[in-house]
């Protein structure tokens, strides 16, 4: 009897094996995306779990704290040689991850290189690489998304287009094309089919993340980062929205044809596919090809900080995502442009941009304008203002990539050679500093966070444009910079204190009107005043770079 009840008991068990087993298999079949979209997910979620338990058991188990003021020089130098070990080796591990799960998670850790001013240097050099390293989708799958999206196949919609793809980038590749019924040659942008698929589970996978190593690191906060992904990430998804926010770029600019300013011509837009003119030309950081086509590096420069000032101060539409891949140079005859350039600056990758309120604008140039003189006092007003911290020192340092002791010393705008901030040094003289960075990046409005972001993809571009040119010019382009951005705050600042006057309460009469346009014409002459010293000073620099030139010249040439 115990024996026939064992082997009834067995056979149950077999049966709901056997039975849960051919009810998956019959579920795989008729649901195969379903399916095999959970087990995907699992996947990628079990690799990002993973690599964040390996990483904060390394930090936990051997990260050293920092060295006393009274350890010798030889126990430093093991400690922080054990840090940056540490660090080198948990970025590895991230960065692996990253690229096996790719989509957004490469697009974390793009973000994550761009965090200079937080992060050590061994993670921003690691997750660099992944800038370029990108994997292309099958032309099987780009086909398969036009058809879906287009309603016509590769073949049917144009008369040639490459198989290989001209770009690719963590959310989409680009094709160079010619349309069937127009012959218009144009770059045809594709999203990558599985991004949208997995773009939910892995933002709240990464949400989880930063929330575990929150847990483990009370000082990591960086959880703002993972909801300004949230944010973007859907409108970065929908390429109706480049669409539209390009042709809202060229109506911005339409009044400053003195700006060497081009951006592509949209002609189709739907959520995952976009076609647009195609653009000859190459990265504006490519000195070989400026070189080629005789463009000065420094003219490039400007028209760049031109035209994000203009956005940033005057249009308050700003591109988030200016990095050289963005940036290209298209050369030209400067006797048939109107702006007298030999090149077009041309913007590309419309997809995040914010909009940045009349009264942020207004409370953005006064922050600039007073780190400019150096007033602490209104520095510390208007970073109060602008972060929500009382930490304006190091809010200034992160703002403008300087040192303090250079902002205090009012050095901004008239010293040769500006000191630059090394993040490095600066952890290992303040332990607290990472605490303190966090702190005031988790307190910041999120669109402070992305206009942080684009000043520092500006000043790398700024930098590599420069690199091959004698030091004076160095030091001289970043003391422009300083001057342009100057330039732009009194902008901004006149213009908004104009608006002040103009919608006081006053009572109708002649003097009040009398007193109205005097204050008017004040703030305009005052503006006028101030700008008149910024040309000059910047005219003086042009001439004395003019003379640094000649000299290397002349000392190569002997």
């Amino acid at each position: 009897m115990a024996r026939h009840a064992w082997r009834w008991r067995r056979w149950q068990r077999v049966a709901l094996v056997g039975g849960f087993t051919l009810g998956m298999c019959a579920y795989t079949t008729y649901h195969y995306d379903t399916a095999y979209l959970i087990a995907a997910s699992i996947y990628r979620s079990s690799v990002a779990a993973k690599v964040t338990w390996q990483v904060s058991w390394d930090y936990y188990r051997n990260f050293p704290e920092l060295p006393g003021p009274d350890c010798d020089e030889n126990e430093r130098r093991q400690i922080l040689a054990i840090r940056s070990a540490v660090h080198l080796r948990a970025a590895e591990k991230m960065k692996c991850a990253l690229m096996k799960n790719g989509g957004v998670y490469i697009k974390l850790g793009q973000h994550i290189s761009a965090m200079q001013y937080v992060l050590p240097t061994e993670w921003c050099t690691t997750m660099q690489v992944l800038q370029d390293q990108n994997t292309a989708s099958p032309i099987e799958e780009v086909n398969a998304v036009i058809e879906a999206d287009l309603g016509e196949t590769i073949d049917q919609l144009f008369s040639s287009f490459d198989l290989e793809p001209i770009g690719v980038a963590s959310l989409a590749q680009v094709h160079r094309a010619v349309l069937r019924d127009t012959g218009e040659e144009v770059a045809v942008k594709v999203q990558h089919p599985t991004v949208r698929k997995y773009s939910d589970i892995d933002i709240a996978t990464v949400s989880v993340m930063f929330e575990f190593i929150h847990s483990v690191f009370p000082d990591f906060k960086f959880m703002w980062l993972s909801a300004e992904m949230k944010d973007s990430l859907p409108r970065e998804l929908d390429f109706r929205n480049d669409k539209v926010n390009a042709e809202q770029v060229v109506w911005n600019f339409s009044l400053r044809p003195d700006i060497p300013l081009a951006v592509p011509k949209m002609i189709r837009a739907t959520e995952r596919v976009l076609v647009m003119e195609y653009v000859h030309g190459h990265r504006c950081d490519d000195l070989t090809y400026l070189r080629q086509y005789a463009i000065d590096p420094a003219q490039v420069s400007r028209a760049i900080g031109h035209v994000f000032a203009e956005m940033t101060y005057i249009h308050g539409f700003l591109h988030c995502d200016p990095h050289p891949g963005n940036l290209f140079v298209r050369p030209r005859v400067a006797a048939n442009t109107p702006h007298g350039y030999n090149f077009d600056l041309v913007l590309l990758d419309h997809g995040l941009y914010r909009n940045l309120s009349s009264r942020f604008r207004y409370e953005y140039a006064e922050m600039w304008h007073a780190l400019m003189r150096g007033d602490q006092n209104q520095i510390r007003y208007w970073s109060r203002q602008l972060s929500g911290t009382d930490l304006y020192r190091l809010f200034s340092i992160i703002l403008t990539g300087q040192n303090w002791s250079t902002i205090e010393s009012k050095a901004l705008s008239r010293s040769a050679g500006p000191a630059k901030i090394s993040i490095t040094s600066m952890r290992e003289q303040e332990p607290d500093l990472v605490r303190q960075i966090t702190e005031v990046l988790s307190s910041v409005p999120p669109v402070l966070l992305l206009v942080l972001k684009t000043n520092d993809l500006l000043r790398m571009v700024d930098q590599r444009l420069f690199a091959d040119q004698p030091p004076l010019v160095q030091r001289h382009a970043q003391l422009r910079t300083w001057l342009r951005l100057s330039h732009y705050c009194l902008i901004a600042i006149r213009n908004a204190r104009a608006a002040d006057i103009s919608h006081r309460p006053t009572h109708v009469g002649i003097p009040q009107s009398i007193a109205r346009s005097a204050s008017l014409a004040l703030n305009w002459f005052s503006f006028w005043l101030r700008n008149i010293f910024l040309s000059s000073y910047a005219m003086i620099l042009a001439i004395e770079d003019t003379i640094a030139r000649l000299r290397a010249r002349f000392i190569l040439s002997t």
